[in-house]
């Protein structure tokens, strides 16, 4: 990882190293996805499915997950591992129905104004496959979805080797109350729910991580079909004070850092000895990690250590990088709490690791990345509400407002508007 000292090469370089280009700024990708994308348009399911044979399993006649092959998972999941489910969804819902809103109106004399808050009615919900199996972004995604008050839930998701969707991922979605689940994935699978297919119904929002063919087609159908954010690929700030423990905040670097060689790992630290210690605690690590060749280029390509002037100017770098993660290693985190704008998820503390977020806390794991922190935010319940505004004016209400009215509208020059307040009041 390069070490970056912000008093020698300046605070401005230091702000440019911990920004980071997006993956869906791709025109290569743009055109594969964008031939897909019309594919999928042009002839439905007859292109999911040939595509699926060419990039997911080959001997694919069908990409609906039948109900027998759903409720046969439950007795392939351990009993152990149910039980994680259930508590990892439990402390999920108990978050989310805690954002829950409800409509609402102000009534005055002569007036009301209020709001209207309506669940999206059906959502489409992708979570990735191939290689790995992601049961708790299933939870994360289909959760405040259902609470929401979503009414039809459609997951897809690529299948594995042998052409089956893992039985724990079958399983987190009976949890989490998905109602159905078709085996599609990469951007066929955003199309498909963009516009519909045969056997696939167009949804009206699509939420879920992905690599950057499923992110460049999200970012292609927006306007089509709504969309959540273009989340990933992962990235941690570790925010450090002399006291911390360097193992914990080796730890929480690579555990980001394993994702996917593209994921990001900074940590910002005013000491350069707890920088060093930690730079040795990650070779001890990258020498027994599982995932270390993985670990070795995503910490070379997207990895630095920052030793800043100051713990404030630490905070002031990791709002720059509005980073998907932050985890606070410092002595007092709520204190610190306050200094930080831009993140996903703030971890606080020694003992709350990112695996915690990740898996099992309660707020969502899906997170904005590559610095849109700056003004986007986790999926949460209202990522899947919309909102209607009404307006009641009796005659007498209008007639106070009315001079005003035509005031405005002749100064657009937008006399229609004017002359219908007019009308109105000639009419009373």
């Amino acid at each position: 990882m390069r070490v970056i000292e912000v008093a020698k090469e300046g605070y401005a370089t230091a702000c440019a190293l911990l920004k980071r280009d997006t993956l869906q700024d791709n025109p290569q990708v743009e055109t594969v996805v964008k031939n897909i994308i019309e594919s999928v348009r042009q002839r439905g399911d007859e292109a999911l499915l040939e595509l699926s044979r060419r990039f997911d399993y080959a001997e694919m006649t069908t990409f609906e997950v039948s109900t027998e092959e759903w409720d046969a998972a439950e007795a392939q999941v351990s009993v152990e591992m149910r039980s994680v489910v259930q508590r990892a969804a439990e402390n999920i819902r108990a978050f989310h129905e805690r954002q829950r809103k409800t409509s609402w109106l102000e009534a005055e004399p002569e007036k009301i104004t209020g709001q209207l808050v309506h669940p999206l009615s059906r959502v489409g919900i992708y979570v990735p496959g191939g290689t790995a199996a992601y049961p708790s972004s299933v939870l994360m995604t289909a959760i405040p979805a259902k609470v929401a008050g979503v009414s039809e839930v459609i997951l897809a998701t690529p299948v594995r080797e042998g052409g089956k969707v893992p039985p724990l991922v079958l399983y987190a979605a009976k949890v989490a109350g998905v109602s159905r689940i078709v085996t599609v994935g990469g951007a066929q699978a955003i199309a498909a729910f963009a516009f519909g297919t045969e056997s696939i119904p167009q949804v009206d929002k699509v939420v879920g991580p992905g690599n950057v063919y499923v992110n460049v087609a999200k970012k292609l159908l927006y306007g089509q079909v709504d969309i959540d954010m273009l989340a990933g690929p992962s990235e941690v700030c570790v925010v450090a004070d002399a006291g911390a423990n360097p193992l914990f905040a080796a730890m929480d670097l690579l555990t980001q850092a394993e994702h996917d060689v593209e994921c990001a790992a900074y940590l910002i630290t005013p000491s350069t000895e707890f920088a060093e210690r930690v730079l040795q605690e990650i070779e001890k690590q990258l020498l027994v990690l599982p995932r270390s060749d993985i670990l070795k280029e995503a910490l070379e390509n997207n990895g630095g250590v920052f030793i800043t002037e100051s713990l404030e100017q630490a905070y002031d770098l990791a709002n720059v990088c509005a980073p998907e993660h932050i985890a606070l290693m410092v002595r007092e985190p709520f204190a610190a709490l306050g200094y930080i704008r831009n993140a996903g998820a703030i971890l606080m503390g020694d003992y709350s690791p990112q695996t915690l977020g990740d898996y099992l806390a309660g707020p969502s794991h899906t997170l904005p990345t590559s610095g849109t922190a700056r003004f986007s935010s986790p999926l949460h319940v209202d990522t899947f509400l919309k909102k209607q505004s009404f307006i009641y004016y009796t005659p007498k209400a209008l007639s106070g407002a009315a001079d005003a009215l035509i005031a405005f509208a002749r100064a657009e020059g937008f006399d229609a508007h004017a002359e219908a307040v007019v009308a109105r009041e000639k009419g009373a």
